[in-house]
């Protein structure tokens, strides 16, 4: 269940964040996606429970903002995140933070430039004239302030929003004192009323853009899926219809250079497709009859008919733009850091602001006693503490997408800082995953009816091994059968004219009680095919190392990883991989079934290992599940059923130490962020106080910290950059 919430009352990524905060303690959402600048919220329920729309809007009411029912996905033409359900549209079209600094600072400088240069030609009329252009600003500019200071006071919290409302008033209002009680306020400070909101909205403006950058690769992703496609007809005409048009089952046609507008699988014609929006992997991936094609993706050259399978929601691109979504809505534990600092910074700072004017005041200085206390206000705004975790979490997610990684929440990336042990599984993640048959041996009965046999059995299975006994056995005829089953970690089994048939790992048979003496010596996998009790055949598979394991596997030990694999191949098949790969014996696990994987990774962790696993994510679930950090290397056709808490779209294993190393880095910025916005603020309030930081001065300054943490961030973008 998807809802979407039209919200008003957002003014900076701040509000934002206490939005998707509010929205993700409703029981039953499983994540909540907040949009600043169209103003809205999306809500995803969990799987197992689903929420009321109504309770989605008592949530967002006790965080001090408003909300609303949207009906459709497009937001409403014209509007931002400042048309609230509240302001008229035309005052709230205008009311933008690029308006706010264009007045404010033109004023601000306006008033700076008369003050210096006519002034004393103007005599008394100065200061009315500071007011009479400084009110507008303070009523136009001031607005958003006031407005998200009134929302948070009436719910009992205080917001950053009150901090400069405060400030800036302060400075206006003593200016204004000033004009009707003359002689009472030695300097009038309507340019620096002007000049607070001014800046302070240039702070809020830039942020936007930069936040918008930072989310760039999930907007890419949602423009990759063509709005049109050619269908081809029954008496094999072709025709262009729109997406909504498509169904399932209908043929489309692919040119050189056409974008696939839907998943499906290929039924004529073969080429190359450019995949690199799902995996990160510029190499073209040739295609031929029966291999996927995933929507987006891009026709390099010949013509190909495909058969519908998926579209909208059940795309591979569309789970993709689900995972990245979570991720960016998702919160880390160190983010609560901030949370707490900023939830009693705003009292503690008002505290020190009218401290300081008492202080000022009893010795006879109210004037520049309330003027410092403004400053305290303004400089202590705690904007940069809230974006110092949501700012990196968003970029490094993005970072990671646009290189084939997909990190399921904030969550996982900090788990990736604490990893102590990786475990491979060896099918498909230290090896090719794409075995090759190199014996067929037949031990009693007719060969022909074993090959049929073999090839009835695995035909039907998607399993590495099994697709590679049914291409081997090509033409060959499969048997009658009946009741096929497919045992997860054994092999498949049957009925063939009423006899059980089974072609499955030795350790399997031996659990079915059939003989296995009679099974030759073989180097590589063994699979043996029974018939009413009695081995009736032997196969054995070859499944090599990928190329760069070895080069993986040494990266991620020199990083200071214990590295493990662990398999249910025989013992030798398995040792002689890790050896290729340089993991060391004793880290080697063998004849190991499905779910005693996860029994592995406990018993790392009671040793005190915090594990990552890495599997293919269909056979591995319980073991993903178990480990601290679970490592999917998967098919993007396979991205919705992962437990995993990384998916990577390659099966290249080289993108692990890349993975970790883009969480590693996210992790790293979001602790400089938090350093430094609280170094900014402990450092700042003092000499705010003591008169050394003017009101205007702590309006740039504060401006420039937000800055800092969303350029600081933005720096993982690089990461992402193949």
């Amino acid at each position: 269940m998807t809802s979407l919430l039209k919200i008003g009352g957002m003014t900076c990524q701040n509000c934002a964040r206490h939005v998707r905060e509010a929205l993700q303690e409703v029981p039953g959402v499983e994540y909540a996606e907040v949009d600043l600048d169209q103003g809205r919220a999306r809500v995803k329920s969990g799987e197992t429970r689903d929420f009321e729309v109504g309770a989605l809007v008592a949530a967002v009411g006790r965080a001090g903002y408003s909300a609303e029912e949207q009906t459709s996905d497009a937001a409403p033409a014209g509007e931002s995140s400042s048309a609230t359900s509240e302001n008229p549209r035309g005052l709230a079209s205008l009311l933008t933070w690029k308006f706010n600094v264009i007045f404010s600072l033109a004023v601000a400088a306006g008033l700076m430039a008369i003050d210096y240069l006519l002034r004393p030609a103007m005599g008394g009329w100065f200061g009315w004239l500071g007011f009479a252009v400084s009110l507008p600003v303070q009523v136009l500019c001031g607005w958003k302030f006031y407005e998200g200071a009134w929302r948070q006071a009436r719910v009992g919290k205080a917001n950053m929003d009150m901090l400069v409302a405060l400030g800036s008033t302060t400075a206006f209002a003593l200016s204004a004192y000033g004009l009707v009680a003359p002689g009472r306020v030695h300097h009038l400070y309507f340019s620096e009323a002007a000049m607070i909101l001014g800046l302070i909205s240039l702070g809020h403006y830039l942020e936007a853009r930069v936040s918008r950058q930072a989310a760039g690769a999930l907007d890419q992703l949602m423009r990759l899926a063509p709005q049109q496609a050619r269908r081809l007809c029954a008496d094999g005409r072709e025709e262009t219809v729109s997406l909504t048009q498509l169904v399932r089952g209908d043929r489309v046609i692919l040119s050189p250079g056409d974008q696939a507008p839907a998943d499906g699988d290929v039924i004529e014609g073969s080429s190359a497709v450019n995949e690199s929006m799902l995996t990160g992997e510029s190499a073209p991936v040739e295609k031929a009859v029966g291999a996927k094609i995933y929507t987006g993706t891009v026709n390099e050259n010949g013509r190909l008919v495909v058969k519908v399978t998926g579209l909208g929601s059940d795309t591979a691109l569309a789970r993709i733009i689900e995972v990245v979504r979570r991720a960016q809505g998702s919160r880390a534990s160190i983010q609560r850091i901030g949370d707490t600092v900023s939830s009693i910074f705003v009292p503690i700072v008002v505290v020190i602001a009218a401290a300081t004017a008492i202080a000022y005041g009893t010795r006879g200085a109210w004037e520049p006693g309330i003027i410092h206390a403004a400053a305290v206000l303004i400089v202590a705004c705690p904007c940069a503490m809230g974006l110092a975790t949501p700012a990196a979490i968003m970029a490094g997610a993005n970072a990671a997408a646009r290189r084939g990684i997909l990190v399921r929440d904030g969550a996982a990336l900090e788990k990736c800082g604490r990893i102590t042990a990786i475990i491979f599984d060896k099918t498909g993640t230290l090896t090719d995953g794409k075995p090759r048959v190199e014996r067929f041996v037949t031990l009693a009965g007719d060969d022909t009816q074993a090959r049929g046999l073999a090839k009835a059995l695995s035909s039907a299975s998607r399993h590495p091994y099994s697709q590679a006994v049914a291409s081997f056995l090509g033409d060959t005829n499969p048997a009658t059968l009946t009741q096929w089953r497919e045992e997860r970690g054994q092999g498949v089994s049957g009925l063939s004219l009423g006899q059980p048939v089974f072609l499955g790992s030795p350790q399997a048979l031996l659990q079915r009680d059939v003989d296995t003496v009679a099974m030759p010596r073989m180097d590589g996998t063994v699979l043996g095919l029974e018939a009413g009790g009695k081995l009736i055949a032997a196969v054995e598979l070859n499944d090599p190392l990928k190329p760069r394991a070895a080069a993986v596997v040494t990266r991620l030990r020199k990083s200071g990883l214990h590295v493990y694999v662990v398999s249910g191949d025989r013992e030798p098949v398995v040792q002689t991989i890790a050896t290729a790969a340089g993991i060391p014996r004793e880290s080697v696990y063998a004849e190991v079934k499905p779910e005693a994987k996860g029994d592995i990774v406990r018993r790392l962790q009671s040793a005190g290992e915090r594990v990552a696993f890495v599997g293919d994510g269909i056979n591995d679930a319980p073991a993903l599940a178990q480990a601290d950090l679970g490592i999917a290397v998967t098919l993007a056709s396979d991205v919705a059923r992962e437990a995993a808490d990384i998916l990577l779209l390659k099966a290249d294993i080289e993108a692990i130490p890349e993975a970790l190393d883009i969480c590693r880095a996210t992790l790293r910025t979001i602790k400089e962020n938090l350093f430094w916005a609280f170094f900014y603020n402990a450092a700042a309030i003092p000499l705010a106080a003591m008169g050394m930081l003017p009101p205007a001065a702590c309006a740039a300054a504060m401006a420039i910290s937000d800055l800092c943490v969303i350029g600081n961030s933005l720096r993982l973008l690089r990461m992402g950059r193949a």
